[in-house]
């Protein structure tokens, strides 16, 4: 046990107790821009003890608590009076003494790099020593001081802290990276190991970490920020202080880490920040925010560290918990995926279940047996009504939940009482475990839906209880008059879909179940009151049950016709007269193309007649409805179809009964109904396809958005799967013509965002699977990648962002197409950027042309020529075996266009040359764009001989006309040229001795041969272009400093 502090450090202890509103100006004076090392002195014990263990410290962090506990007993040793003697040597040392040998152990950390693993352990070191020492003093402080929360209680202690703090905070500005890097790791890691610094180090410490978040070296910034995350716990709201000198906006350091948080181009700075920000409902929108960055890691740390210590998840609103669910199940990272599901099924499901527990029991548990009330208050939470729908989140969360938690699969149970009282909430945990029993690899989940699930007849009667109360309710809602509430029946109908859901998935072995859910679902399908989900799931049903043979497919579509008559001559009994009652299907459906001129009559026998003008109304609208109905009940049953159209009496009396006829009607819905029947129809005959397909294609120039989105789709799905009717050899020129003009108007549509999106989602389909072969579409294509006007329709970015390189790399003949339209996509860029106002941001020229060379780089080819693939020792494809035509392909092209007339000298735009000024670049030129892409190619002697030699010739053809104009392309024709004279002579060689190996060579194999020729060309260059040449050097290293220390 230490004594009083030592008198004999009196100069240095005269303010034991210092205001914590000493002005600010005081400590500025210390923090200069350098900082000079103490002076070394003569060797001393002291100095060895304190050596010793840093050294010690620097090895392992397993004895860190030990040392720590041995330099806590030197500076007790030397900072407090003694409780029992000590040699002479040992009492002649001081405070002053034991602060100044350890900084300058600390500052001998400085120059550590931070691959060095000892550094980190001596910062961790420091940061227990400082820890354990802070609260060993506060432990000796007199009561009386303690408690007084007014003043900082200075202790040796926390001046051994100023004294660091002084010295590291004026390095933390070093020209030297390692220097920042640990000046700011050791400032950090001090302020997050200790309670309280005085007010004067707060503010120099914040001043300071505030300039290092704005530092160049992201590493850096990262240790800044550690800092600042501690320091913005404290920041009042009222704190506006100045980060420096600058004209900084005082805006708080909360709202600074936020900004940083969003736009910090370092991930390991944003995840930093992500882990290290307080959790306030100022910082949480920002925080979760973090589950779209483009980082997987941030994200994995958002869902695996942040979201389970943020508390229960019901504090977070029902759109949020939504979108973090869907964000992280369907993020690309399967990392982040897992820990989505992670928390779903252990952190979340424990929230619910600890809540019941303790209204229950009073107490919480750390974790909670199966809960079924539970598991049903987290489906609520997460609205399953809404969010199972559609693309919904909800299965794809139950989907994991039961994987992960096998407790609850054994534990579930779904007796008669269950299905008696059913809630949306509970439906659904029966669906989603059904379904994840039937998706399980291997079958091995079946016996649980033996054991558990009820058997087929069961099944049905639930399904006739449910369906029968949301028919009662429907026919009472529709029932009531005006003014009167109608009761809400989203949850009955979610009921039935469930429960329908769960009999698709149901084995109908047993004869009996199967008959009666049959002859329950062909009830339920001519219910004309039935909504359009319900009788989509039905039909779904019924055709499972029916079975997948051409029989089944019979039955299954004479049982849908029948439903469809009887939904069209029950709805129209209550409005014909007695004598119409007899009227057979076909007579009904005869009169759906009379519509129109109901209404026309209407107006003619009575004009002055209102209440008969408003009975007819309601009449006509009735039958639209009806119509409608019908269609949709078809459409579903089509969509379910697969065999020969014409082989199906059903199917061509559908056809001719109800589809044509609404087709054309005069009523646009019914019309529009009808045209996406046909075009299921034609999906089924190629006849039929063939001789409406100038319907389709009237549809699109003729119609509205929505209209021209259908028939898009329509003609998509035809081509797909009637390829022939535009790719075959016989096809009609003018039929073809009109089809790719359409895709043409299409993609041109920028007005109309979903059109183009449909547009450019068809086409590349189409393209992808070789139906459409059009060097025009694909160059149209490849220009609305790079135009700056699509980059707001994301439904185009995307979709050409993964087509462009597939296409390519998928055959040689897509790439052969995509290079022989380079040339041609180059000069629609340099006139684009020619056209573009000033405002506006282009692509660069020569970013275009290396994409354009990637994608046809023969190398990347997932399918190589027929020829057998060699393999290198690594494993990987041996790039020696690779035709290289294509690239020859693309550079007569490229050399071809270089060497017209027609090729711009210079792009005339002054945008073009501002921007170019502004990137330090220069003016681009579309000849110069065309030969720096020759030097890009792959050369090898396994391409053809001719197309070498051809390519060669035409080459040194453009040295001789000097196309070249500057240094650049001047040296790019050279190395190009030699290496295409490299690979002949070498192919040649090889091909007049034994069969061998076809040797490569890249304008990089070149390098040797090309400083050779530069002496000679350099014995016959200007002066003036040596200077060029060195400038533009100089110029291109600069650049690339400054990229370096901008992009840091």
């Amino acid at each position: 046990m230490p004594g009083r502090v030592s008198s004999k450090n009196a100069a240095t202890l005269r303010a034991a107790q210092k205001p914590s509103s000493q002005p600010l100006k005081s400590r500025r004076t210390t923090a200069s821009s350098t900082i000079n090392l103490p002076d070394e002195g003569p060797s001393s014990s002291l100095r060895a003890r304190i050596c010793a263990i840093f050294s010690d410290a620097q090895r392992s962090t397993a004895t860190h608590r030990k040392l720590a506990v041995s330099l806590r007993k030197i500076q007790e040793e030397c900072c407090y009076e003694p409780t029992r003697e000590h040699s002479q040597d040992e009492r002649s040392f001081g405070e002053d003494d034991f602060i100044v040998e350890t900084a300058r152990c600390v500052i001998r950390l400085m120059g550590v790099k931070k691959s060095e693993g000892a550094g980190d352990r001596i910062v961790r070191f420091l940061g227990m020593f400082l820890r354990r020492a802070n609260d060993k003093d506060a432990a000796l402080m007199p009561e009386t001081d303690a408690e007084n929360t007014q003043t900082f209680l200075e202790t040796p202690s926390t001046r051994l802290t100023s004294h660091i703090l002084s010295i590291l905070l004026p390095l933390l500005a070093s020209k030297e990276k390692v220097v920042r890097y640990r000046a700011t790791q050791l400032v950090a890691h001090i302020i997050n190991s200790l309670d309280s610094v005085d007010d004067d180090s707060y503010h120099l410490i914040r001043m300071g970490l505030l300039k290092r978040v704005r530092d160049k070296e992201p590493m850096v910034r990262v240790q800044a920020v550690l800092g600042l995350g501690r320091l913005a716990g404290n920041e009042g709201d009222g704190d506006q202080e100045d980060a420096d000198s600058d004209n900084d906006d005082a805006s708080g350091l909360l709202n600074r880490l936020l900004e940083v948080l969003q736009n910090d181009p370092s991930a390991d700075v944003r995840r930093s920040l992500l882990l290290n920000l307080p959790l306030a409902p100022k910082t949480l929108p920002f925080l979760l925010e973090r589950a779209r960055d483009v980082d997987s890691a941030t994200r994995r740390a958002l869902y695996s560290r942040l979201l389970p210590a943020l508390g229960d998840f019901r504090h977070l609103s029902l759109s949020m918990r939504e979108k973090l669910l869907r964000w992280g199940l369907r993020d690309r990272d399967e990392n982040v995926r897992r820990a989505t599901a992670k928390l779903f099924r252990e952190r979340w499901i424990e929230d619910c279940v600890g809540s019941a527990e303790a209204a229950e029991e009073g107490t919480t548990q750390q974790v909670a047996p199966p809960s079924l009330d539970g598991l049903l208050e987290l489906l609520e939470r997460i609205d399953v009504v809404n969010s199972s729908a559609g693309n919904g989140i909800a299965n794809e969360a139950m989907k994991e939940f039961w994987l992960g938690r096998p407790d609850y699969r054994d534990a579930i149970s779904f007796d008669d009482p269950f299905w008696d009282d059913l809630t949306p909430e509970s439906v659904f945990v029966a669906r989603s475990f059904n379904d994840f029993c039937k998706e399980a690899e291997d079958g091995k989940y079946e016996a649980l839906i033996e054991e558990k699930m009820p058997e087929v007849m069961k099944l049905a009667f639930f399904l006739q209880k449910y369906t029968n109360d949301l028919i009662n309710q429907i026919q009472y809602n529709n029932a009531l008059s005006e003014g009167e509430p109608e009761e809400d029946t989203v949850e009955k109908e979610f009921i039935v879909e469930q429960l329908l859901h769960v009999a698709k998935a149901l084995d109908y072995s047993d004869e009996i179940g199967r008959r009666k859910m049959f002859a329950l679902l062909r009830e339920t399908l001519a219910i004309a009151e039935l909504p359009d989900d319900i009788t989509k799931l039905v039909v779904d049903a019924l055709r499972g049950i029916c079975g997948s043979e051409a029989a089944g497919e019979r039955e299954f579509c004479g049982i849908v016709l029948e439903a469809v008559a009887e939904v069209h001559d029950n709805v129209l009994t209550d409005d014909l007269p007695a004598e119409n009652e007899d009227e057979s299907f076909h007579s009904a459906r005869s009169e759906l193309s009379d519509i129109t001129p109901i209404k026309a009559r209407s107006g003619t026998k009575a004009d002055g007649v209102d209440d008969n003008s408003e009975i007819d109304e309601g009449k006509a609208i009735r039958e639209i409805m009806i119509n409608m109905k019908c269609l949709h009940i078809a459409q579903c049953m089509l969509e379910n179809v697969e065999g020969d159209l014409q082989q199906n009496i059903h199917l061509v009396t559908m056809l001719n009964n109800l589809v044509v006829p609404a087709v054309r009607s005069h009523e646009a819905p019914i019309r529009e109904r009808g045209l996406l029947c046909l075009g299921l129809c034609c999906l089924l005959d190629k006849a039929l396809a063939e001789e409406n397909l100038t319907l389709f294609l009237h549809c699109f120039t003729k119609g509205h958005d929505a209209l021209q989105v259908s028939a898009l789709h329509i003609l998509s799905d035809i081509l797909t799967v009637h390829s022939n009717l535009v790719a075959a050899d016989n096809v009609d020129p003018a039929l073809q013509k009109s089809v790719y003009k359409i895709f043409s108007k299409g993609l041109k549509a920028s007005t109309t965002p979903e059109v183009q999106s449909a547009a450019t989602t068809a086409l590349c389909k189409l393209m992808l699977t070789s139906v459409i072969r059009d060097e025009d579409l694909l160059k149209q294509l490849v220009t609305l990648f790079f135009d700056p006007a699509a980059k707001d329709n994301a439904a185009v970015t995307q979709a050409l962002s993964y087509f462009l390189p597939v296409f390519c790399h998928s055959k040689r003949e897509h790439m052969e197409l995509m290079a022989a339209i380079a040339a041609s996509v180059i000069h629609s860029q340099v006139n684009l950027a020619d056209e573009m106002d000033e405002e506006e941001e282009a692509i660069g020229v020569n970013m275009v042309g290396n994409m354009l060379v990637d994608w046809t780089d023969p190398r990347k080819l997932v399918i190589q020529d027929a020829g057998p693939i060699r393999w290198d020792e690594a494993g990987g494809k041996d790039a020696t075996a690779v035709n290289g035509d294509i690239h020859l392909t693309l550079a007569d092209s490229l050399l071809e266009r270089a060497m017209a007339h027609g090729c711009s000298s210079k792009c005339r735009s002054s945008h073009c040359a501002k921007t170019a000024i502004a990137d330090h670049e220069p003016i681009e030129d579309e000849r110069k764009v065309l030969l720096t892409m020759l030097g890009k190619l792959y050369v090898t002697s396994n391409s053809s001989t001719e197309k070498l030699q051809g390519i060669s010739d035409l080459v040194a053809e453009a040295i001789d006309a000097k196309v070249a104009t500057d240094t650049t392309t001047k040296n790019a024709l050279n190395k190009y040229h030699l290496a295409l004279s490299k690979v002949l002579g070498e192919g040649h060689s090889a091909r007049s001795s034994v069969e061998d190996q076809p040797v490569e060579a890249t304008i990089a194999d070149n390098e040797t041969k090309m400083e050779e020729e530069s002496e000679v060309d350099n014995t016959r260059m200007q002066v003036d272009e040596e200077q060029a040449v060195s400038g533009a050097q100089d110029s291109l290293l600069e650049e690339l400093l400054d990229g370096e220390d901008e992009g840091t």
